[in-house]
C-alpha cells in the first residue's frame, strides 16, 4: 500500500495508472475480508494526508461480497452495523457480486465488470488440499471430507478428519465453522477416538458449540458475539484486543505487543517501506482478452509459457499493426529479448483468457545453462520466429 501511494504521488502522465494505484479491492465479506478492508481503509486514508500529490477523494476502497450482507457468521443486526460503519468511512461495498478473475491491472467481476486496480486482496474461502481430492473417501460438494459427530469419515471406521478439510456436524445444527477454536477441540476429540479405537475404549462425540465470534472494524470499533450476547463498538473492540492478546504465549511477548498497541494509539503509522522480499521466482499469471503481456520496446526480463488460452504476436510497422503469429497452450514466448539482451521486438496481446508461467531472466538462464536440449530447442524456435518476423517487413517493402 505504501508503494502504491508513493508511485501515485508522482504519477502525472498516466491517469489510468494513477487510478489503478489508488484503487484497493478486497474480495470476500466474511471476518477476514471485513477486518482486512477496515484496516486497509483506515491506513491508506490516514497516511495519504502525508502525500501532497494525492487528493484523498481519489482513493477508492472496494469490498466485493457474494451475499446480500457482510459478516454472515454473525446476527443480521451486527452485520448491518458493520456495513453502516464501513460505508460511512468510505468503503464501497458491492453485494451479490463475485470475483471471477484477476490480472495485474484489474479485478474482473462475474458479469464482465472490471475494476482497475494494482492492489487486490482475496479472502474468499480456501479449498482443501489437492491431496484430499485424490483420496477415495466421501466428500461434499465443496471437496471437504464428510465426517460424523465422532469425526469418522462416512463409510469408514478407521479414518478420521478434522479442521479445514473436514465437514463435521455442529451440536447446534449445521456444520462446525473452519475456525481455530473448533479445530483445536476437534483435534482433542479425534485423538481420544483414535486411541479408543485402538484400545477398545468408548468414542466421544464432538459437542463444542463455540465461545463466540469477533471481528474488528478498524477505528477502535468491532462486533462480537460472546456466549450468546451481541456487543458492538468500542467495548467489542477492547474485548477483541484483550482476548487475542491473552492468546499469545508468554507474558514477555504479551507485554511487547501491548506496548506496541498502546503506542499506536498515540503515534502516527510508519510510512517506511521495508523491501524484505527477494525475487518471486517462477510465478503463475492470468491475463484477460485485450491485456498486453508486454509491449514492443519493453525491457526483456522474463519469458512465458502458456498453460491455457491464446494470444497474438503483433508489431508496429509504418504506422500500422502487423500480426506475426497466434500462439496457444504449450508454447512459450519472450525468450528472444532475454537471450539477446535486447528490448521486446513485438507486442503479445491476449485473445482468450490465458494462464501463463512466468520465468525471470535468472531462472531461465540457469535452466538453459544446465539443460542443453532446452537451449537447443529455444535457439531453433528463435531462428524460426526471426524468419517469420522478417516476412511482414519484406512484404511492406515490396508494397
Amino acid at each position: 500500500m505504501i508503494r502504491a501511494l508513493e508511485e501515485a504521488a508522482i504519477e502525472d502522465h498516466d491517469p489510468e495508472l494513477r487510478r489503478q494505484l489508488l484503487t484497493f479491492v478486497v474480495a470476500g465479506g466474511g471476518f477476514s475480508g471485513v477486518e482486512v478492508v477496515a484496516e486497509l481503509n483506515d491506513f491508506v486514508r490516514r497516511v495519504a494526508r502525508s502525500y501532497r500529490g494525492i487528493d484523498p477523494k481519489e482513493i477508492r476502497v472496494v469490498l466485493v461480497h457474494s451475499q446480500d450482507r457482510i459478516l454472515p457468521e454473525v446476527t443480521e443486526k451486527l452485520g448491518r452495523f458493520a456495513q453502516k460503519i464501513l460505508m460511512e468511512r468510505g468503503v464501497e461495498i458491492r453485494f451479490n457480486t463475485r470475483l471471477e478473475a484477476a490480472t495485474g491491472e484489474e479485478a474482473v467481476l462475474a458479469g464482465g465488470e472490471r475494476i482497475p486496480t494494482r492492489t487486490l486482496v482475496s479472502t474468499v474461502p480456501s479449498s482443501p488440499h489437492p491431496l484430499i481430492d485424490a483420496l477415495p473417501l466421501a466428500k461434499s460438494k465443496n471437496g471437504k471430507l464428510i465426517g460424523d459427530r465422532f469425526l469418522r469419515i462416512e463409510g469408514r471406521d478407521d479414518v478420521w478428519a478434522l479442521g479445514d478439510c473436514a465437514q463435521i456436524p455442529a451440536p447446534e445444527g449445521g456444520f462446525a465453522p473452519p475456525t481455530a477454536q473448533h479445530a483445536i477441540r476437534q483435534a482433542n476429540t479425534a485423538a481420544h477416538n483414535i486411541a479408543a479405537a485402538m484400545r477398545g475404549g468408548t468414542a466421544k462425540a464432538f459437542d463444542f458449540k463455540g465461545l463466540g465470534k469477533m471481528g474488528s472494524l478498524g477505528h477502535r470499533s468491532a462486533v462480537a458475539e460472546i456466549f450468546g450476547f451481541n456487543v458492538s463498538g468500542f467495548i467489542a473492540w477492547w474485548m477483541w484486543r484483550t482476548i487475542y492478546l491473552m492468546k499469545l504465549p508468554g507474558w514477555g511477548r504479551r507485554l511487547k505487543v501491548a506496548t506496541a498497541w498502546t503506542l499506536d494509539l498515540l503515534l502516527p503509522p510508519e510510512l517506511v517501506e521495508l523491501k524484505l522480499a527477494g525475487s518471486m521466482g517462477v510465478t503463475q499469471e492470468h491475463f484477460e482478452p485485450g491485456d498486453e503481456v508486454f509491449r514492443e520496446g519493453d525491457l526483456g526480463d522474463r519469458m512465458f509459457i502458456i498453460l491455457s488460452g491464446r494470444a497474438d504476436v503483433v508489431r508496429q510497422h509504418g504506422g500500422r499493426e502487423a500480426k506475426l503469429a497466434a500462439i496457444g497452450s504449450g508454447e512459450y514466448f519472450g525468450e528472444m529479448a532475454l537471450l539477446n539482451q535486447t528490448t521486446r521486438a513485438a507486442t503479445v496481446r491476449c485473445t482468450e483468457p490465458m494462464q501463463v508461467l512466468s520465468l525471470p531472466k535468472r531462472e531461465f538462464g540457469v535452466l538453459a545453462a544446465h539443460m542443453p536440449e532446452l537451449r537447443k530447442s529455444v535457439d531453433e524456435v528463435m531462428q524460426r520466429r526471426a524468419r517469420q518476423n522478417a516476412a511482414p517487413k519484406i512484404a511492406a517493402n515490396g508494397n
